[in-house]
């Protein structure tokens, strides 16, 4: 896109000999998206932020799942029903993602891919979180972290990693060759 507004006369030699290393050391989506926002038009930007529109299962069931960037703030609630977020082909925005949830006699599912950091820090009554992989969030920035905080009431809140194929310990039959 920076290439297409330079030989469009949008930018600059000099703006565009600005942006372009900050954009090759861009590490989030955040950043990427800082140095286009004045080139196009929201709907035309490369990629798409849903406005962090809240996933929320009220007497029922609701879920995101699939390819969708995650804003740095999400909000979850699950009242009476279950709410499901799948994060394994989601696109992170930030290293730093917070997942404010709130539960009332309902159940959060967040199923996040393997090498990111899970921090509960919510508050719960009667309910209960598991799956957290560290007490607290790390201080390197080289770690995704995904942070939990919010209010759980007779409800649960799980986090997990999906599941790794078995090996088989037990010697497998071996075809005959005829």
């Amino acid at each position: 896109m920076l290439g297409e507004a330079l030989a469009d006369g949008r930018l600059s030699h000099e703006e565009y000999s600005e942006r372009m290393p900050l954009a090759l050391s861009a590490r989030t989506l955040g950043e990427l998206a800082g140095l286009t926002t004045d080139l196009a038009a929201p709907e035309h930007q490369p990629l798409q932020v849903d406005g962090a529109h809240p996933v929320m299962a009220m007497f029922g069931a609701a879920e995101r799942s699939g390819r969708w960037v995650v804003p740095g703030t999400v909000t979850c609630v699950a009242m009476f029903g279950e709410a499901v977020l799948d994060l394994r082909e989601a696109i992170l925005q930030d290293r730093h993602v917070v997942v404010s949830v709130y539960a009332l006699c309902g159940r959060i599912r967040l199923i996040v891919p393997s090498g990111v950091e899970v921090v509960m820090n919510g508050t719960e009554l009667l309910g209960r979180q598991r799956g957290g992989t560290s007490k607290r969030v790390p201080t390197s920035s080289e770690v995704p972290v995904i942070e939990i905080r919010g209010y759980v009431a007779a409800s649960e809140v799980l986090a997990r990693t999906p599941r790794r194929p078995r090996r088989n310990w037990l010697p497998g039959r071996r075809k005959s060759i005829s």
